[in-house]
């Protein structure tokens, strides 16, 4: 079969299909279930209201018969899309053999730790597989650095997302994650991001990430900064929910080198960037750089099981054993999908057809931001990118309002994103890394025709 053929055949055909505006009838009943029954945190079926039926490659329908191309992903989780097949089939043969075992081995184990030793760089020889989350990767990883270091200081970046749990959250900038829950996790302190577009330093934007990587190097060689030597620094290889902020290969070269010269440990954030998704299997890799600790999640579960991990240097495996356990570190179908998710990446060259789709699909987003009033800046690597909508270009002005009007009016015309950044003014989009050239220009093409009507007054 034609390589682009099989692509083809993992989505529904004829996407985006809407029968009636969203939500229609049948999710409307389920929506009102779920205000009357769940939490009031639950969010995103309050940006796009729809209750799903099913999803296939990059494509999902809810149960209105309304079929969306989905440039959302699950938050980037479903790389290879929703029910790829030979990734259920792994799954289901698992589920009839063993579910759990901790962390007693199994075959179907050692085919995981095997694969992600396939795709790391080698001197990331160790692997840990900890609770289900994203956010546990970030916990475990920490407790690696602070244990192997003695010191207990972490310094991370503005416009970080590293998770919802403990340090995790404490890591994390948002101030509508952190704000009413009293004080955090001690110890962490944050520094400026190289955010060229909103140039945190006043110098000329080719100089951002040398002046942020210049203010790292400052804090850690002057003992009057407030700065006590940290344990690790720990950013994202790209910020995702802080923007689609993608740093440069100099910037994450010059952190390599700062902290290896001062003996401090360095930790790569891959749960959202990595596994593909920016044209490399992790992100990191675009600055030729290895760090110390590698974080992943999200795609590491093959098509949306629970299930995290971090890969280090064998010079790091000093914990005792139980040291850090986890109940769920041993979810068997996950690992079964997940091992069968990246061999068909790497042998479907799922990472350059993706840096191939992104550098398409950038020209006709640059071509957008060029002739628009209102989207600042469009941005990407791979199939990660972002459209930072603003009030006025000149002023930069952000606004979340019309970053939520364009999510708003995109669900409504078949295409799923999500929004983002410092401001909530970016509208993000994580498409499967397996959707077809023809369904990507398509979304992009109605996400154009949104943001036209919003800027001429046709939409409210």
């Amino acid at each position: 079969m034609d390589r682009e053929k099989m692509f083809e055949e993992l989505s529904i055909p004829g996407a985006p299909i809407i029968k009636t505006v969203p939500p229609g009838p049948k999710s409307q009943e389920i929506l009102k279930y779920q205000a009357e029954t769940e939490s009031s945190v639950v969010s995103y079926s309050r940006g796009m209201p729809m209750a799903i039926a099913r999803g296939k490659g990059a494509t999902l329908e809810d149960v209105d018969g309304n079929v969306y191309i989905d440039f959302f992903a699950g938050a980037g989780v479903m790389a290879v899309g929703h029910g790829h097949p030979d990734v259920l089939k792994a799954s289901h043969e698992q589920i009839d053999k063993v579910t759990h075992s901790l962390d007693i081995p199994t075959e179907t184990r050692q085919r995981m730790v095997k694969t992600l030793r396939s795709v790391l760089p080698k001197e990331l020889s160790r692997i840990f597989f900890g609770g289900p989350t994203g956010s546990d990767a970030v916990e475990q990883a920490l407790k690696l650095a602070k244990f192997n270091t003695q010191r207990f200081g972490i310094i991370a970046f503005e416009g970080a997302y590293h998770g919802m749990t403990g340090a995790a959250l404490a890591l994390t900038t948002d101030s509508s994650h952190r704000d009413g829950l009293g004080p955090l996790v001690p110890g962490i302190q944050f520094i400026p991001f190289p955010y060229t577009y909103r140039n945190p330093f006043g110098c000329p934007d080719e100089q951002v990430g040398d002046q942020a990587a210049d203010y790292l190097e400052r804090i850690l060689e002057d003992s009057h900064s407030g700065f006590s030597k940290p344990a690790a620094v720990i950013l994202e290889s790209v910020q995702g929910e802080g923007g689609t902020i993608i740093p440069s290969p100099r910037f994450l070269q010059r952190v390599r080198e700062i902290t290896e010269k001062h003996g401090v440990l360095m930790i790569c954030d891959e749960i959202q960037a990595g596994l593909g998704r920016t044209g490399k299997m992790f992100a990191f890799e675009h600055a030729g750089i290895v760090p110390d600790i590698v974080t992943m999640s999200k795609a590491l579960g093959g098509i949306g099981f629970p299930i995290s991990a971090i890969a280090y240097r064998e010079e790091l495996n000093t914990w005792p054993p139980g040291k850090t356990i986890g109940t769920f570190r041993g979810n068997m179908v996950a690992f079964a999908a997940g091992s069968t998710a990246i061999n068909w990446m790497v042998d479907n060259k799922v990472p350059e057809r993706a840096a191939e789709l992104g550098k398409k699909a950038m020209v006709k987003l640059k071509e957008l931001e060029k002739s628009s009033k209102i989207l600042g800046e469009a941005r990407g690597i791979g199939l990660m990118m972002g459209l930072e909508m603003v009030e006025d270009k000149k002023t930069k002005k952000p606004s979340a309002d019309l970053a939520k009007k364009v999510r708003k009016y995109a669900h409504q015309r078949g295409v799923m994103i999500e929004v983002g950044g410092h401001h909530n003014n970016v509208a993000r989009m994580l498409p499967p890394l397996v959707i077809t050239e023809e369904l990507l220009m398509k979304g992009i093409d109605i996400l154009a025709g949104v943001i036209k009507d919003l800027e001429d007054g046709k939409l409210a």
